[in-house]
């Protein structure tokens, strides 16, 4: 493998929370001492840029196996990969559903080493929520989390026994906040966007109402929790309330969620490009969860990257599938978002995709110190460039963003000493 010195660097590590400007050198997959080693090493000048360790998509939808003609383990390690993305968490709403831990297996096995995987299983089987998946065998094969993401789990009891099994075993549940009475046919926010394109709306309660149930049987039964995708105030008020009472409640915005509001429905019309769950919601609630990642109550912005193809996003808007693509945005947004317009430091800014994943799931990450995995991306924190899904390694060119500006480019991304992104190029 091959040895490199990154030179002329400035070391943004929110794990060690420094700044500093440091050369790295890389040997045999881990982080290393200067002259640590016989091999020569590759000089790669990155002046200007920041050096960032471990970033992670706590959020992403694969679709492999079973629904490859939107994604598969090849495209989207390589949609990672010029993202800027080291680590993902998989949602389990592949065909079959990853309930069993032999689909856990399964998924390991196809992820390979070209980026780094954090399993999330199914809560339940078949995702159907009636009956609890083998939660302790599916955690042994290697599941680091569980959700029926995509579908709440709604049945009380069951979520409460999945709370009580995660205070035991500290593995956090992942829910996906929609009560299916109250959101049922909605396939946009219930505001005056929906009403002007005649479309059934989903109302804010529909998400609040299971997160303050949720952090509710928290206080209750204990347990990892972590709220989904949240984008309306009353989830924010709900984490608030948990988290003042001190509860392991923790919580993620999308980038959409804090770029797009419900207005962005008339600009695209009857264009599906928008249809998202939860929706793009009124701008008091774009600038509420603004709020809470730059303050620090939301701790995880995850893409929730969820590509399509084209001829299924080109359906009616009634009937196409929700979802974008965003693995390719997620940095970029994120410095966009925060430092650019919240006025955050780089620190700050990519704690959410570095520090806050790694807490959700309990793992530690040393940061970019000798002994460490050499999982890393460098950044041109001056860079400006406009979304293009065209140019996208996704199969899925799905995103209301395209032609948005954003401040912050993806130089290179390495995973395990070895490039997977470097000059423009993917390398897996």
């Amino acid at each position: 493998m091959t040895a490199y010195r990154l030179r002329g660097g400035l070391v943004v590590d929110p794990f060690l929370n420094i700044m500093e400007q440091a050369d790295l050198h890389v040997r045999d997959g881990m982080v290393v001492l200067p002259g640590s080693g016989p091999e020569p090493e590759e000089i790669v000048w990155i002046d200007g840029c920041w050096v960032v360790p471990r970033i992670t998509d706590l959020h992403v939808h694969f679709r492999d196996p079973g629904q490859t003609w939107k994604e598969d383990w090849t495209s989207g390690a390589r949609a990672a990969a010029a993202g800027g993305v080291t680590t993902v968490g998989v949602m389990p709403n592949t065909t079959p559903v990853v309930d069993s831990p032999e689909a856990v297996t399964d998924q390991r096995s196809r992820a390979g080493d070209r980026v780094r995987l954090w399993p999330i299983g199914a809560l339940t089987l078949e995702s159907a929520g009636r009956k609890a998946a083998p939660w302790d065998a599916m955690r042994e094969a290697g599941a680091r989390a569980f959700s029926d993401d995509g579908r709440a789990l709604y049945d009380s009891a069951l979520m409460a026994a999945a709370l009580s099994w995660s205070e035991r075993t500290g593995v956090p549940v992942i829910q996906h906040l929609e009560d299916p009475i109250l959101s049922a046919g909605g396939v946009a926010h219930a505001g005056e966007a929906a009403r002007l394109l005649g479309l059934s709306g989903q109302p804010a309660a529909a998400e609040s109402v299971l997160a303050f149930r949720d952090v509710a049987l928290a206080a209750e039964y204990g347990g990892r929790l972590h709220l989904a995708h949240c984008s309306v105030p009353g989830t924010l008020k709900a984490l608030r309330w948990a988290r003042g009472e001190g509860l392991r409640v923790t919580g993620e915005a999308t980038p959409h969620h804090c770029l797009a509001n419900e207005a962005w429905l008339t600009r695209f019309g009857t264009d599906a490009v928008t249809k998202v769950n939860p929706p793009l919601r009124p701008e008091e609630a774009r600038k509420a969860l603004r709020e809470a990642l730059a303050s620090g109550l939301l701790t995880v912005m995850a893409s929730d990257h969820a590509p399509h193809g084209q001829d299924e996003k080109g359906a009616p808007y009634a009937t196409a599938p929700f979802g974008i693509s965003g693995i390719e945005t997620l940095v970029a947004a994120a410095l966009t978002i925060l430092v650019r317009d919240a006025g955050l430091s780089p620190l700050q800014a990519l704690a959410p995709v570095t520090v806050g994943p790694h807490q959700v799931v309990g793992e530690a990450f040393s940061g970019l110190v000798p002994g460490a995995p050499a999982d890393l991306t460098v950044i041109d924190p001056a860079v400006t460039w406009t979304v293009d899904p065209a140019r996208f390694y996704s199969q899925g060119r799905n995103t209301p963003l395209a032609g948005v500006r954003l401040q912050g480019r993806v130089v290179a991304t390495m995973v395990g000493g070895r490039f997977t992104f470097r000059d423009g190029e993917v390398l897996v």
